[in-house]
């Protein structure tokens, strides 16, 4: 227990530290590893087990929002196939070349062994990219999705590799979970009847976990996987987005286990640390590889970038495939030390830059030439603002109701939503919904150009993006009132130091507005007594 406690006292320090310092916590987790593995504290059982649920249920949260049609979309399969290829072409090549440079920090390794380490690190971190979309909020957006099904694709190609590298095919058993497929349709009749609750969560974690993440394991294919393809066979149920909320601390307090074993992968020399260094250069080519095979596939020139940028990191799987290799003998088990430190370093690197990623992309979109709006991909082209004189951003329950009341009060109201199917539902219940960006600068200099626009209502989810659509519609000129809505006191504080015109508190809107009801429904009650005969 007191090995435990140790644990859980570094991962919050570290924490807590990378959160003063303006970084995500997840960078303090990884430093706290590096602590715990240099000091040789004893890993505590539990660890690589809490870790493997941590990730399991991150794989099956991303299942619930997964559209397997979309992984058939050549920005997707195609993308993934040509930056495999030419992303360990690349880390071969600079592995090459250190070795003709005469470097000793390769220690004479073969060419064999230096494809192996470009290959390990060609992958993008699954669990890294979809922390970050989900503190976004942007794992529904364009290129979100896309991030998402290029992920899915690796992990499609990781299975393979590991089952060819590890000499251990699939068994026979594996046809049999085709069974799963009908299955589903008993989980959703028994989940019309769990309720909202914990049963609802203690579901969702059952069934990643079982018929998921155990059972695919038991017939030889990666448990991650199972746990994936469970989530997309749940994913058609009216409630998967609520099941996805209610499991969200529970899978974010288990990455935690996930983060703290990425520093628990030995003690490195100096050189290793020099390598692992070196090895981030190999992050900005990755993010250029992205955008510029997104941008040929008629992607726009920020969505390729804000893709590219999320994507830029080397993945846990890395770790994985020298570790077998090293098993194998095809290079030195010293490799596994460089490059685990390798996969840290980049999450710092890349939690850092993803920080300010829109910002960023919007930067780097110059150094990719512009395309004729009527070439773009006919998801990614900007929308028409003209008719509206008033935008809700985000149409979740309270975007959606702040929508139907300014109809009430004859504005020509327009949604904006970048999750598509969110857009086809509203539409279908008659809203005036399109499919944009909030914090694209681009689409605030149309709104401008309209001239219509007299009032822009921030109802995103997520305070950040509230912060940077706010910058951006101020970048672009825009002259009608701004209103945002905050669920924190300090979130308030912060809009309207940014120029929001008005910041309504979630929370204390909602008191004030249930205190209203209650004396307008008192009144009525003493005004019917009164009128009562005695």
């Amino acid at each position: 227990m007191a090995t435990a406690a140790l644990y859980l006292v570094a991962a919050f320090a570290g924490g807590l530290l990378a959160v003063l310092v303006r970084l995500p916590p997840l960078v303090g987790y990884l430093a706290a590893g590096f602590v715990l593995g240099a000091a040789e504290v004893a890993e505590p059982a539990f660890l690589e087990p809490v870790a493997e649920i941590g990730v399991a249920l991150l794989l099956f949260a991303i299942g619930l929002k997964l559209d397997l049609r979309s992984l058939l979309r050549p920005e997707i399969w195609l993308t993934t196939t040509v930056h495999l290829v030419l992303s360990t072409a690349v880390g071969m090549g600079l592995l090459g070349l250190l070795a003709v440079l005469g470097s000793g920090l390769l220690g004479g390794d073969g060419a064999a062994a230096l494809a192996l380490v470009g290959f390990a690190l060609a992958f993008s971190s699954t669990v890294f990219v979809v922390k970050v979309l989900e503190d976004r909020s942007d794992a529904t957006s364009l290129y979100g999705r896309i991030a998402v099904g290029v992920l899915v694709m690796q992990d499609v190609v990781a299975v393979v590799f590991l089952s060819a590298a590890g000499g251990r095919a699939p068994s026979p058993w594996a046809l049999a979970l085709v069974a799963l497929v009908p299955g589903a349709w008993v989980v959703h009749r028994v989940w019309d009847r769990a309720g909202h609750g914990e049963l609802q969560a203690l579901l969702g974690v059952l069934v990643a976990l079982v018929p998921g993440y155990a059972l695919f394991e038991a017939v030889g294919i990666v448990g991650g996987v199972g746990a994936l393809l469970m989530g997309v066979l749940l994913a058609p149920h009216p409630r998967a987005g609520d099941l996805s909320r209610s499991l969200l601390s529970v899978k974010d307090l288990m990455l935690v286990a996930f983060f703290l074993q990425i520093g628990l992968h030995g003690v490195p020399t100096p050189a290793d640390v020099g390598l692992a260094l070196l090895l981030l250069v190999l992050l900005p080519v990755q993010a250029g590889l992205y955008a510029g095979l997104l941008w040929l596939l008629r992607l726009r020139r920020r969505t390729a970038f804000l893709a590219g940028l999320v994507l830029a990191n080397f993945s846990e799987f890395g770790i994985i495939v020298v570790d077998v290799g090293a098993g194998a003998r095809l290079l030195p088990q010293r490799w596994v030390a460089v490059v685990a430190l390798a996969v840290a370093f980049s999450f710092v690197v890349a939690a850092v830059v993803n920080r300010r990623g829109v910002e960023l992309a919007s930067r780097l979109s110059r150094l990719l030439p512009a395309r004729d709006a009527e070439r773009l991909h006919p998801d990614d082209r900007l929308v028409d603002v003209g008719h509206a004189d008033a935008l809700v951003l985000g149409l979740g329950r309270i975007g959606s109701a702040t929508y139907a009341r300014l109809g009430d009060h004859g504005l020509r109201v327009l949604g904006v939503e970048h999750d598509g199917t969110r857009v086809q539902e509203l539409a279908g219940r008659g809203f005036d919904v399109v499919r944009a960006d909030a914090t694209d600068l681009e689409f605030w200099l149309r709104v401008r150009r309209a001239g219509s626009v007299q009032v822009a209502v921030l109802a995103m989810p997520f305070h950040r993006a509230n912060l940077i659509a706010l910058a951006r519609l101020q970048a672009a000129g825009f002259e009608g009132l701004v209103v945002a809505v905050a669920r924190y006191d300090d979130d308030v504080v912060e809009l309207r130091a940014h120029g929001a015109d008005a910041v309504f508190h979630l929370y204390g809107s909602a008191g004030s507005e249930l205190a209203d009801r209650a004396v307008e429904v008192l009144r009525r009650s003493a005004g019917s007594s009164e009128g009562e005969p005695a």
